[in-house]
């Protein structure tokens, strides 16, 4: 899909993985809603795109307010024109806990954000796009989603959802001009974790943790292979070597990939 002159939704456009692809969109021509639940952040977005800061549009959302959600598109057409394309950024983890001590209040949130909230996007988007003469749907996801975290199980189950509810639609959007994507990041070097009020136990890193947190992918560098697959109107991508990595694995040895991953993670347990 063509970049230049089109308009983008993206969600979680106020930090993160949302905010470097709302960046690398503007640099390559687009204009750009983005959406956050925080106004400042989305402000320090617009800022960051300098030039570019004028076709980058804020607008104050909650994913999870569907009767917010459905008022969007009309009130983003109004300022950019037609949508071309959603992008499904924002998510949050869960407490590191297991499941046996996550209370409802954090699985209903994390349940929200993560898969109620791009379904509400594009349950609101979708009879606008497929209007377009062409238009594309990105999912961001997890390689928590294919590969078992302690302590991220909740967390892991909603971006399983969201790979089907993707694939889904791939499926019943075969005959028209819709284009989807779905990104599976590893270790991204974001504040997910702050934002989404999380800490991580008491446990101290390992040597292995400390070693894998050194290898993580820039933020940047994320945004910019995101909007590449865009571009390419590629299927599937994996984001970082580390989530390439645990994919194989996993369908290899899905056993000894999950042994690996507990023998790393469990100190984080607290």
């Amino acid at each position: 899909m063509k970049i230049q002159e089109k308009v983008f939704v993206v969600t979680g456009a106020g930090n993160g993985i949302g905010r470097e692809v709302s960046l690398e969109l503007l640099r390559r021509g687009a204009k750009v809603a983005g959406l956050d639940l925080k106004h400042e952040f989305l402000e320090e977005t617009k800022k960051l795109a300098v030039e570019n800061a004028k076709n980058f549009y804020a607008f104050d959302a909650n994913i999870t307010d569907r009767s917010r959600v459905a008022a969007l598109p009309a009130e983003i057409e109004a300022k950019l024109g037609k949508i071309d394309a959603l992008l499904n950024v924002a998510g949050i983890i869960q407490p590191f806990v297991k499941i046996n001590e996550l209370d409802f209040e954090h699985i209903d949130r994390v349940m929200n954000v993560n898969f109620f909230g791009p379904l509400n996007m594009i349950k609101a988007f979708l009879p606008g796009l497929v209007s377009r003469p062409e238009a594309h749907i990105l999912n961001v996801s997890s390689m928590g989603s294919y590969a078992p975290v302690p302590g991220q199980t909740l967390y892991g189950a909603t971006k399983a959802g969201l790979n089907m509810l993707t694939e889904g639609l791939r499926s019943e959007l075969k005959d028209t001009k819709v284009s989807l994507t779905l990104v599976w990041p590893g270790a991204i070097g974001t504040n997910i974790s702050a934002n989404s009020g999380v800490s991580f136990g008491s446990g101290e890193l390992t040597p292995a943790q400390k070693k894998a947190a050194a290898r993580v992918t820039a933020p940047a560098a994320a945004g910019k292979k995101i909007v590449d697959s865009i571009e390419s109107n590629a299927k599937r991508i994996y984001v970082g070597s580390d989530a390439k990595l645990m994919g194989n694995l996993i369908r290899l040895a899905p056993d000894f990939a999950a042994n690996l991953i507990y023998k790393n993670m469990k100190s984080l347990l607290g």
